[in-house]
């Protein structure tokens, strides 16, 4: 495959989806070990599946396709969110402020693709 091939790189959201993931595994380093495996491993999914559903619905055939793995992508992002919440109201974390104010730019970005494809299909 040729790297043009990987279109959804070049997706403003699929790499601030990436830098978010990364920002979230950097918040789990600071959980206790008690938290590893539980609240910790289900945060890793969540935030994993966000670029991953975006990078997938890219490679899909349709317009409609496209817009539904835009949606799960955003469902991943609002569960990666409520997770962080519950992170900080169990003492783990001390602000989820800036992970906030990422998955809104995020959220915004998403709803508007999920908006054009959804659109494109229906014309």
């Amino acid at each position: 495959m040729d790297e043009k091939d990987f279109s959804y790189r070049n997706l403003i959201v699929w790499q601030k989806a990436m830098q978010f993931t990364r920002q979230v595994y950097m918040m789990i380093c600071k959980f206790p070990a008690i938290e590893k495996f539980a609240l910790a491993d289900q945060l890793r999914r969540a935030a994993v599946s966000i670029p991953s559903n975006i990078a997938e619905g890219c490679g899909r055939a349709s317009n409609r396709d496209y817009a539904h793995f835009l949606s799960i992508a955003r469902g991943s992002l609002y569960e990666t969110m409520s997770q962080l919440e519950m992170a900080k109201e169990f003492g783990y974390l001390e602000s989820i402020d800036e992970a906030e104010a990422l998955a809104a730019e995020i959220s915004r970005m998403l709803t508007t693709l999920m908006k054009k494809y959804t659109q494109l299909s229906n014309s």
